[in-house]
């Protein structure tokens, strides 16, 4: 039997595809795309087959998982508008059995047109899930290309007092940051560099993969969604964009100053998440932290 389980991001489609035999595993195998649902969610179905079909034929696939944070992308009035119209294509894309992750559990089609807000963001969830498989009490902490999630664990059960992305905001579970598509000025204020502070420009220069790419901590190959500029993802490139971030380029900024910029920014970033991170421990007087991304 091939179960085949998805994640439609806002940016990023991802799919395993788990074979089993006699309720043991024998195989997985994963693959993602970048396709902007804000923009061109017209292509999803062809996405979501095209995925299954770089694995196995679609038809050796006898049911389907989906989970979805692609229903807040501004082509959608509202988030049920985006849930409903994510599941119509899916249902248009599979002739197998479906169902969608919700936050009470999986959910069908039908269950999803009479709520359709149980399925919007809820990838977490399943997440989850696997996060009580490592450990009974902890923190999980998933990074992914835009948020961050903070799931606290507990008795081998997810205990978030949030369950929608409005209130895990609140509460800490929730970072709207991650490893390649926040925007730089999002989480900065001002920058330090030779001794001296300076105000950052609220622009859309630099994203984190820029940052990410310039400390060597991912490769090209990771860098898979549009730079800022629509110039290519060379580091040489990422310094450009980091650099006007302080409205200077590389003739006014070494390339060592580039580099100590994305090292600040960086840390910037990892004290976001410690300070949410510290909201949930204190909340839930949890202190083991495991990590995924």
């Amino acid at each position: 039997m091939k179960v085949a389980g998805f994640d439609i991001g806002g940016a990023n489609t991802d799919l395993a595809v788990v074979d089993f035999e006699n309720n043991e595993v024998k195989n997985i195998e994963v693959d993602f795309a970048y396709l902007p649902m804000w923009s061109n969610n017209e292509a999803l179905p062809k996405v979501l087959t095209e995925l299954i079909e770089n694995i196995c034929p679609i038809d050796e696939i006898d049911a389907v998982g989906i989970s979805m944070t692609a229903e807040l992308v501004d082509a959608y009035d509202t988030k049920k508008d985006g849930v409903l119209d994510v599941v119509k294509k899916c249902e248009e894309t599979f002739e197998c059995p479906t169902a969608y992750v919700g936050i009470d559990g999986m959910l069908s089609k039908e269950e999803i047109e009479k709520t359709p807000l149980k399925a919007a963001a809820a990838n977490w969830i399943a997440t989850a899930q696997i996060a009580t498989l490592i450990s009974d009490n902890c923190i999980f902490i998933d990074t992914g290309s835009t948020t961050t999630d903070i799931i606290p664990i507990k008795d081998g059960k997810e205990c978030a007092i949030g369950r929608s992305d409005f209130e895990r905001l609140a509460t800490g579970e929730l970072v709207y940051t991650g490893t390649l598509r926040t925007n730089l000025a999002s989480f900065l204020d001002k920058v330090q560099l030779h001794g001296k502070e300076y105000r950052v420009a609220s622009e859309l220069f630099a994203q984190t993969a820029d940052v990410y790419t310039v400390l060597d901590l991912i490769t090209l190959d990771d860098y898979v969604c549009d730079t800022f500029d629509g110039e290519n993802k060379s580091k040489k490139s990422c310094m450009k964009r980091i650099a006007r971030v302080l409205c200077a380029d590389l003739d006014s900024l070494s390339e060592a100053d580039v580099v100590e910029l994305a090292k600040f920014t960086h840390q910037k970033q990892v004290e976001q998440i410690a300070d949410a991170l510290k909201q949930v421990s204190e909340t839930q007087n949890l202190n083991l932290i495991v990590t995924t991304g």
